[in-house]
């Protein structure tokens, strides 16, 4: 079980996210990329980031493992409500103080392991963190940089689903915060968290007691996170509860459903879908069982409102989805990381 000892003081300083923070999404979404549990709102996401990633998850694998403690630095704080963007976080990390890398590298080693050597002589995750350990510079450039495509592979195209949620459960702490002040944000915290005052109680894999000695509290809703909440190792960090909003029955990234059809209309949505990765117009006529000219009336209208792109190829011309016709079918925009 996890304790917050909270005094007026800090009841006083209990302070929302203003959004998600990309550098706990990208740590926190590599854990449920190896958890099996979850299938009906990470299933698909799963499926798709593993086809993008490239080698990433072979090193990250060991500097994050599946359980038990990951670094701090991993995450930095700003201290404040407004959370890290993803180059602002990479940067933060880059200026990490080498003893705290080393400090926290070697805890990690204790955990991990025997570092082992990859393919050929190249060194493995483990001999990452080994040269971590040792405050060697150059491995922490190397680890910025597979945060970073990992990151692109497996959370900035889905960036608008993560802020819609984080969002929608900023808008709920808010209205409990007005109506009945911190003590009733608190107390209207996902089920796991329990607010028996002056003590915050949440469901944790081991035994924590946090102090916050009069420096508040942020609270972080993440998308990715799941069961229990998480907080720093290290107390005398920024106090920070990373907890997880609540996830829709449906399939966050579900094919586009009916509400699709009413939107545009049933015959322009399948039309959008048909289109998918591209086609020509008799093509796009033949997919969708309507004639020629209708098909071409269709891809016209859809290309006005910036949803299709079309070119010329050859004799033909060809379909392709922009990236809004592509984010309205997954109901949301692949926007980058802010």
């Amino acid at each position: 079980m996890l304790r917050i000892h909270v005094s007026g003081v800090d009841l006083s300083r209990v302070r929302m996210a203003t959004r998600p923070d990309a550098m706990w999404e990208t740590v926190l979404s590599f854990h449920r990329l190896r958890d099996r549990r979850g299938s009906t709102v990470f299933g698909k996401w799963r499926t798709e980031s593993r086809a993008r990633l490239n080698g990433e998850a072979r090193l990250l694998a060991t500097v994050v493992p599946p359980r038990g403690y990951f670094p701090d630095f991993l995450t930095p704080s700003r201290g404040g409500a407004e959370p890290f963007g993803l180059d602002a976080g990479m940067e933060a990390l880059r200026d990490t103080p080498a003893d705290r890398i080393r400090e926290e590298a070697a805890l990690l080693a204790e955990q991990a392991p025997r570092a082992r050597r990859g393919s050929a002589g190249a060194p493995s995750g483990a001999a990452l963190l080994e040269a971590l350990a040792e405050g060697r510079a150059e491995p922490l450039g190397r680890l910025i940089t597979t945060l970073r495509d990992y990151h692109r592979a497996a959370v900035e195209p889905y960036w608008p689903h993560i802020r819609a949620c984080v969002d929608a459960d900023r808008a709920v702490r808010g209205r409990a915060l007005l109506d009945g002040g911190a003590d009733e944000l608190l107390a209207g915290l996902p089920s796991m968290i329990r607010w028996r005052a002056p003590v915050l109680e949440a469901d944790y894999p081991v035994d924590r007691e946090l102090r916050l000695d009069g420096r508040g509290l942020l609270l972080q809703p993440s998308y990715f996170c799941r069961g229990t909440p998480v907080v720093y190792r290290d107390p005398g960090l920024p106090p920070v509860l990373v907890y997880p909003v609540t996830h829709p029955g449906a399939p966050v990234f579900a094919e586009p459903g009916p509400w699709l059809g009413r939107l545009v209309g049933h015959t322009r949505s399948t039309v959008l879908r048909s289109i998918g990765h591209g086609c020509t117009t008799s093509e796009l006529a033949r997919r969708t069982g309507v004639s020629l000219a209708s098909a071409s009336q269709h891809a016209c209208v859809l290309r006005e409102a910036g949803l299709v792109r079309t070119l010329r190829h050859g004799s033909s011309v060809l379909h392709t989805l922009t990236p809004l016709g592509a984010a309205l079918l997954r109901g949301g925009a692949p926007l980058a990381v802010s």
